[in-house]
């Protein structure tokens, strides 16, 4: 059963690797990682992974070490992850977009002593490697590359190592989860591993109709029944596995003696999204918003119209977290399977802020939630805001939490933060309390726009553009402005065969104050977006700036 609220810890014998280990010996047979014609067996994906973690103990890895995974999706990401915990070394992820320089730099923040990549991500590798004096090996993952020199490749590296015994291990042993965030440089968020269970945990076994285990031992036993009962999940991740949705995502499901898909394609491909689901009879999708949701929609419609429907029978839960998911296209999704969707507000620094959880036939606002079961709305002096008082508040979230950033404490003690004797996490999301306790939410402080004293919190602004049919992705942002200080600025990006109508744009529906609409709209070709999904306000702003002119135009 899970501890009180208060302790904010699991027990001290749960550790990721271990639960693995227990549903492998429980499922061995059945197919764990599948990637186009490749099929891991759990048996399969449990060895793999134990000789990667020999081949780490070879190379001088040690508890504590840390494994950093420059990685596309692909089974390899999560067998290099379980062996790097296996080995009782922390799980670091990279983003497979980074150059050499942030590369660098997250690599040296990270202490990193090893690192898997991608053989096509190789001349970022070779510009860095021979900065980083902790780095004691580099192992390649071949996708039809050229070798680079002194690479280890993996494949050989895990015929080269026999599996490494089983070994006791600690829910004190350490994940890391690198978070770029909307500012600044990538920062390493610390977690726990049995923090990381316990809050994958709350939500994890109770829709499958069972209790949380006792111990990490039992885990398998409790995967074989909802195997038995025809529940295990089928779950594709089309997030990156390099970031929190993805990769939480299928851990749970790997949890559950389930099986993770994932997509071979580089770039999201709706249609080759809906194919996989088709013949893989995929049961749960993670996506992030509308950046995923509207080219899947549109696939579906075109497929459709050649009269070739894609078969969505097998799905019945697609998660989300990061990006708005607009309700039109929520209900274009929803009309074509009944299934569940889950808006799920989650951060690195947190999981389960707040949740927008939709049937069949039940359309919920676009960015509107319901706080979860830890999680407040406070005031910057740690009041709670009262429902329907129009107060702004920060979201605030208890229960199981990270320990902190990675060799940063005052980042640390400024995000995680303690009132009335709890301790929260605090990223810096803004949200009203509407009067049926619903919450609206407002935005991230750090890109809070500040016109003629008034806040202006871009997510509320993008929502509403985004309502024309017009308008494929925004983003708003403020340009200097000499009255105002900043004035808000819309960049947008057009559906295909649409044009904008900037004056239409600028007289935003009455929902917003004329102080939040834009003064500008900024027409670009596309919004480029992280493969999470995530804008880059930085570069919306530059854009917007250099194309609007100068303060007062």
């Amino acid at each position: 059963m899970l501890p009180p609220e208060s302790t904010g810890s699991y027990m001290s014998d749960w550790n990721l690797a271990s639960v693995f280990e227990s549903v492998s010996d429980a499922v061995g047979d059945r197919d764990a990682l599948v990637q186009g014609d490749t099929r891991r067996s759990w048996r399969s994906f449990d060895e793999r992974a134990a000789r990667f973690a020999a081949a780490l103990g070879a190379l001088g890895v040690e508890p504590d070490s840390k494994v950093a995974l420059y990685l596309y999706n692909g089974s390899e990401f999560l067998e290099c992850m379980y062996g790097t915990l296996k080995a009782r070394a922390v799980h670091v992820n990279v983003n497979y977009r980074y150059l050499a320089d942030e590369l660098e730099y997250l690599l040296d923040n990270a202490d990193a002593e090893v690192l898997v990549f991608h053989g096509s991500l190789a001349e970022q590798v070779a510009a860095v490697r021979d900065r980083l004096p902790r780095l004691r090996a580099v192992v390649q993952v071949d996708d039809g590359t050229a070798p680079l020199d002194g690479a280890l490749a993996y494949e050989v590296l895990l015929t080269d190592h026999e599996p490494m015994p089983r070994i006791e291990r600690s829910g004190d042993d350490q994940w890391f989860l690198y978070t770029g965030g909307t500012t600044g440089m990538p920062k390493g968020v610390m977690w726990r591993i049995a923090d990381l269970f316990g809050v994958l945990a709350e939500t994890m076994y109770g829709p499958f109709g069972q209790e949380v285990p006792d111990r990490a031992e039992d885990a398998g036993m409790v995967a074989a029944r909802v195997v038995e009962a025809g529940r295990a999940p089928v779950h594709l991740p089309a997030s990156p596995l390099m970031h929190g949705t993805g990769v939480m995502s299928s851990t749970q499901a790997l949890f559950l003696g389930g099986s993770v898909v994932t997509l071979q394609g580089r770039r999201f491909d709706a249609d080759e999204l809906w194919r996989t689901v088709e013949r893989e009879r995929v049961t749960q999708l993670a996506i992030v918003g509308d950046a995923f949701a509207k080219p899947m929609v549109r696939a579906l419609e075109e497929a459709e119209a050649r009269h070739q429907p894609y078969d969505l029978s097998s799905l019945g839960l697609i998660i989300s977290s990061g990006v708005i998911w607009s309700a039109p296209v929520k209900a274009a999704l929803q009309a074509r399977q009944p299934m569940l969707l889950l808006d799920s507000l989650g951060s690195s620094e947190g999981v389960g802020f707040a949740a927008s959880l939709s049937g069949p036939g039940q359309e919920v606002p676009t960015a509107r939630f319901r706080v979860g079961a830890h999680a407040k709305v406070l005031t910057e002096d740690g009041r709670e805001v009262q429902p329907g008082s129009g107060e702004q508040g920060m979201l605030a979230l208890g229960g199981f939490l990270p320990s902190g950033y990675y060799k940063d404490p005052d980042k640390s003690a400024s995000t995680f933060r303690v009132f009335d004797g709890v301790r929260y996490s605090v990223p810096g999301d803004w949200a009203l309390v509407e009067e049926d306790e619903t919450i609206t939410l407002l935005g991230r402080g750090s890109v809070c726009i500040n016109s003629g004293g008034e806040k202006i919190y871009p997510e509320e602004v993008e929502e509403a553009l985004k309502r024309d049919p017009a308008v494929a992705d925004c983003l708003a942002v403020g340009v200097p402005d000499e009255r105002f200080g900043e004035v808000v600025t819309a960049v947008v990006a057009a559906e295909p065969g649409a044009s904008i109508d900037a004056e239409r744009l600028k007289d935003t529906g009455p929902e917003l104050a004329r102080f939040k609409r834009p003064r500008h709209v900024v027409v670009v070709e596309e919004i480029p977006r992280g493969p999470n999904g995530k804008a880059d306000y930085a570069w919306a702003r530059r854009t917007a700036t250099e194309r609007v002119g100068t303060p007062g135009s």
